[in-house]
């Protein structure tokens, strides 16, 4: 009873804050990351878990979800960041993106999957992104491979797109993994071009159209938009 009525409760904040939020069409997410999108088959699966996993300490998670904020600020749709260790920084972001985010402070990944499970059976997002990157191995590898299967069927039935961001490939349910390649240094993260410097490959997809499970070469982003530029 007393989860049920706070999903009532959520779904009724999520509604007054967002009353008219508009959602993009297809069965596909586009994020404005051009070469991203292509290469996965045109944007982000709706109704669908794609893992994001980022094996190295600097590998550019961070400054792809300020890429995809910034993309969902240009298309003018909502995005939730579930953060599992309380590690996002948005002080680089400038308040009119801001104005698109709801931010879910955790501290670890139990509460994060609580979150993402309350959000995805709402269905407001266009996007959820559920960033375990700082959570220890120790701690996810406790999660139940029943938990990623329950969000996945939750997810089917909502036009989400869900982005689970790892160190390690965890999420069995995972219909598109993708691997970031990247290693950056602090000089790397000064560069006002970094993002287009983000390598990654797709390590095993299950989508359609299947961009494939052979590793695609490394390859960066386009140009940023107009409204990206300080």
């Amino acid at each position: 009873m007393a989860a049920s009525r706070k999903i009532i409760d959520l779904c009724n904040l999520l509604a007054n804050c967002f009353p008219h939020a508009p959602r993009p069409g297809g069965t596909r997410l586009v994020t404005g990351l051009a070469s991203f999108d292509q290469a996965i088959g045109g944007g982000l699966a709706k109704g669908a878990i794609t893992e994001l996993i980022s094996p190295r300490v600097s590998a550019g998670s961070a400054s792809l979800i300020h890429a995809l904020l910034h993309g969902a600020h240009h298309d003018n749709y909502f995005l939730a960041v579930i953060d599992g260790r309380d590690s996002f920084d948005p002080g680089a972001l400038a308040n009119f993106v801001l104005r698109h985010l709801l931010w879910v402070r955790c501290t670890k990944a139990f509460e994060a999957l609580k979150a993402a499970d309350l959000l995805l059976r709402d269905g407001n997002f266009p996007l959820v992104i559920v960033d375990l990157v700082i959570n220890s191995p120790k701690e996810l590898r406790k999660i139940p491979q029943t938990t990623w299967y329950r969000l996945q069927r939750l997810v089917e039935s909502v036009p989400t797109a869900c982005l689970v961001l790892t160190r390690q490939g965890i999420v069995s349910s995972a219909q598109l993994k993708i691997v970031l390649e990247n290693s950056w240094e602090l000089h790397h993260l000064e560069d006002e071009n970094a993002i287009a410097r983000l390598c990654f490959r797709v390590q095993r997809s299950h989508l359609q159209p299947d961009v494939g499970s052979q590793p695609l070469s490394p390859f960066g982003y386009g140009e940023p938009r107009r409204s990206e530029v300080s």
